[in-house]
């Protein structure tokens, strides 16, 4: 089971850097290959370090080895981590929501009935009005100096009424509370965007998160278990292109596609707040954990910010539109309707006359795709299990042309489609 990392609240009051020798490295690789060194490479090793490396001309700074014009700083990965948590922490915020629930209280209540028709009163609980309480956390971080926040869709998405503040971290603002409108949220992502009235914030840069491997570090911030702001973890990037159903006792299941699995220790309050390389760029937003131990879960930082740049452009977050309805093929749906290819998706209507293969006017329609067609590639990456046409649309802009390679009547060819806006429901 997979669940959404927020902090949900009943109703109740709140109240040394270590510095590897190259020599050490290739000693072990020698002795695992049985190769002997000759004494002047051994000599020359103890001057040669690995780690994360700066190099730059000039002189001398901090611990480092001059050899002509360069020098070679040596970076652990540990200060690499500390100085990447200095950096995007104060851009990290806590987000809270308030809300109006019933105020109860103990009294008496009337009862009728029993010997003789005399009446009782017995103990019961009573409603007196209204109290603003804390009903949920999460986190979020900053992506402007004037106040637009990311977070997950489930972090605000309370009752109607609710309100939503968020808590700056910065030396500046530290412990501020500000009202935050929420912008947008995205109907096909756990992603929301929101809006504090405030100038001169620090904030965190997207990293290209199509360029992030399996096994380099991540860092995970954020406002743990709805009390410790700006909780640090570290880990690794476990897995890519992960899906995923994720919900929770107070959200509906939601299927997530395309995520980057990591083994940081994410907890509630979590939800919305930045996954980080060493540079302390963003290069997800953490969304969710499974049952299991250090299994966590994050969206992709190119999705967060296609969502970021639509709202800021249009003041509201705009989806590609295709015009199709499909079906995934496998093997199983091969052998069963007897099609040529074990991958791709082919074009189908529904179960109802109003259910159409292609939408007309679509962008697919415009293009010449029809019914039964199937498609086999978009921009040459091949459609299958891992790569769903949904999730292909979904990372595509509006306006975007992309090139789909089909097989129509049993023939293969590529047609060019300009993807449009999702229409408005």
């Amino acid at each position: 089971m997979v669940r959404a990392i927020y902090s949900h609240m009943q109703h109740t009051n709140p109240n040394a850097s270590a510095k590897v020798a190259l020599g050490i490295g290739v000693a072990a690789i020698v002795f695992a290959l049985g190769v002997a060194v000759a004494p002047d490479v051994q000599k020359a090793l103890p001057d040669m370090s690995v780690g994360l490396l700066d190099r730059f001309s000039g002189a001398t700074t901090g611990s480092g080895t001059t050899t002509g014009a360069s020098t070679v700083k040596i970076v652990s990965e540990e200060s690499a981590v500390i100085d990447a948590v200095k950096k995007a922490s104060p851009a990290v915020v806590s987000i809270v929501a308030t809300g109006d629930v019933p105020k109860l209280e103990r009294c008496m209540k009337n009862t009728f009935g029993g010997f003789g028709g005399m009446s009782f009163q017995i103990p019961s609980t009573c409603q007196n009005g209204t109290e603003k309480q804390q009903l949920s956390a999460g986190s979020g971080y900053l992506v402007t100096a004037d106040g637009y926040i990311m977070t997950n869709k489930h972090v605000v998405s309370e009752a109607a009424g609710t309100e939503y503040a968020v808590v700056l971290n910065d030396d500046e603002h530290k412990g501020k509370s500000i009202p935050a409108k929420v912008l947008a949220t995205d109907p096909t992502n756990d992603i929301a965007i929101l809006k504090i009235e405030e100038t001169g914030l620090p904030f965190l840069t997207f990293a290209d998160s199509d360029a992030i491997q399996v096994g380099q570090t991540a860092i995970a911030i954020g406002y743990a278990l709805g009390q410790f702001e700006n909780t640090v973890s570290k880990g690794v990037v476990s897995g890519l292109a992960r899906s995923i159903n994720a919900g929770g006792s107070m959200m509906r299941s939601e299927h997530l596609s395309g995520i980057i699995q990591t083994d940081a220790a994410l907890n509630p309050g979590n939800s919305g707040g930045p996954l980080l390389d060493v540079e302390g760029n963003v290069i997800g937003m953490n969304v969710a954990v499974a049952s299991a131990q250090s299994i966590a879960f994050a969206l992709p930082a190119n999705d967060v910010r296609s969502v970021f740049e639509s709202v800021k452009a249009t003041g509201k977050i705009e989806r590609a539109f295709l015009g199709i309805r499909y079906a995934p093929i496998d093997g199983d749906l091969k052998k069963q309707q007897g099609l040529a290819y074990d991958y791709g998706a082919i074009v189908i209507r529904g179960d109802n006359a109003t259910d159409l293969a292609v939408v007309p006017g679509s962008p697919a329609d415009k293009a010449g795709i029809v019914e039964n067609d199937i498609l086999l590639e978009w921009n040459g990456q091949k459609i299958d299990e891992d790569h769903m046409i949904s999730d292909l649309v979904n990372r595509t802009k509006v306006g975007d042309s992309v090139t789909i390679k089909i097989s129509h009547k049993g023939e293969e060819k590529t047609v060019t489609v300009v993807l449009a806006a999702r229409p408005t429901e």
